[in-house]
């Protein structure tokens, strides 16, 4: 395609040399009353020559502009070529002893250049303003799609899940990286806090992991908002202008984000959307790492993190115990999971309370079993 556009290039820049070439537009110019034939044959082919570079040079522009925008840059174009049109229709008929016939035609070629180039930039800067949707559809342009821009926060780059989750290819779009998200990240890097150089240091890595991955189209911009001091307002002024969607771990920015009438894709959230869901009545294993706040409670973590809280499970800290789950809470932080002990559930639940912790259970028989003796050897270690 490119090869063919590169021949008609040619093709049209040859035209209009051989058309000066045997045409001589030149040759009846006084100024050149003392060139030769050949001279002005030479001359006029390269002014066509040069004429067709021009126009490549305006179609090449065109081509990357959008459709709003040409429809707006020709119809303001033609109202300055109509209104030069007008006015120079009042000067052709001004009496030459007040303006002489050569000033005539100086101002109306100058005014019609004039009015035709501010109609064509006034028009074209104006034409995203069209609505084409009157025209019924005859006019849409197909490119003229929504891009899809996603801000990347600091937080979120120095977390470092966000290339885990581009890599799987979740993450579509364009991702956008300020360069004073940049500056703030070197700064970061460049602190005398061994804490913050590593952190910044490691969001480094993450951006540089992000821009060797080839599917992931990413871009590095400069704009600024120099009259805004923080950040994080420098971040939702940027949504804003591009009407994209920050990307962030920053609980507060999520919130004032969201006031600001920006989109905000927050990472905790999906981490929290993808963590397995527990059922009330479900048997778990877990280790009981430490005391809970509440009396003869027990708190365990689960491998994504989440807290799950255990009844009294006090005496069993340091150890791994069966518990069955009894509710689901979800908060702003994640998700936190109550239980009680698994013994504690079937003595409670009388002929039923076995089929009530068993209903969700969907372990072999064979491990049952083996978790009925583990709960009877604690039992026996509790009582020695």
């Amino acid at each position: 395609m490119k090869l063919d556009i590169l021949i008609i290039r040619l093709a049209f820049i040859l035209l209009l040399a051989m058309l000066g070439f045997l045409l001589i537009p030149l040759g009846e110019t006084s100024y050149l009353a003392g060139w030769s034939s050949e001279s002005r044959r030479v001359y006029s082919a390269l002014l066509g020559a040069v004429i067709a570079l021009s126009i490549i040079g305006f179609e090449m522009r065109a081509r990357v502009a959008s459709l709003k925008t040409l429809i707006g840059a020709a119809v303001g174009s033609i109202l300055g070529i109509v209104g030069a049109f007008l006015i120079g229709v009042l000067i052709s008929i001004q009496k030459e002893a007040a303006v002489s016939a050569g000033m005539q035609t100086f101002l109306t070629i100058s005014l019609a250049f004039f009015m035709g180039y501010i109609g064509l930039m006034v028009g074209a800067a104006k034409g995203e303003f069209i609505d084409l949707s009157i025209l019924g559809g005859i006019f849409s342009d197909k490119n003229l799609a929504k891009r899809d821009y996603k801000v990347l926060d600091t937080s979120v780059i120095i977390d470092g899940r966000i290339a885990d989750v581009a890599e799987t290819g979740f993450l579509g779009g364009t991702l956008i990286i300020p360069q004073f998200i940049l500056t703030e990240l070197q700064q970061v890097a460049d602190s005398a806090d061994s804490s913050k150089r590593q952190r910044g240091r490691r969001g480094l890595d993450m951006l540089q992991r992000l821009r060797n991955n080839s599917k992931i189209d990413i871009q590095i911009v400069e704009t600024d908002f120099p009259a805004v001091k923080e950040v994080d307002l420098k971040l939702i002024e940027l949504g804003k202008q591009l009407e994209a969607v920050i990307v962030t771990n920053d609980f507060n920015l999520n919130k004032v984000s969201q006031l600001r009438g920006v989109s905000v894709l927050n990472i905790n959230e999906l981490a929290n959307a993808l963590k397995p869901v527990v059922l009330p009545g479900e048997a778990m294993r877990v280790f009981v790492l430490k005391e809970g706040k509440e009396y003869n409670q027990g708190v365990a973590y689960l491998d994504d993190g989440t807290m799950v809280v255990i009844d009294h499970a006090r005496k069993l800290i340091g150890k791994t115990a069966d518990i069955a789950v009894t509710s689901v809470l979800q908060t702003t932080a994640g998700k936190m999971i109550f239980g009680r002990l698994w013994e504690e559930g079937a003595e409670n639940g009388d002929s039923n309370g076995e089929n009530q912790f068993n209903i969700h259970d969907s372990r072999s028989a064979g491990f049952r079993k083996a978790t009925r003796e583990l709960r009877q050897n604690t039992i026996i270690e509790e009582m020695e």
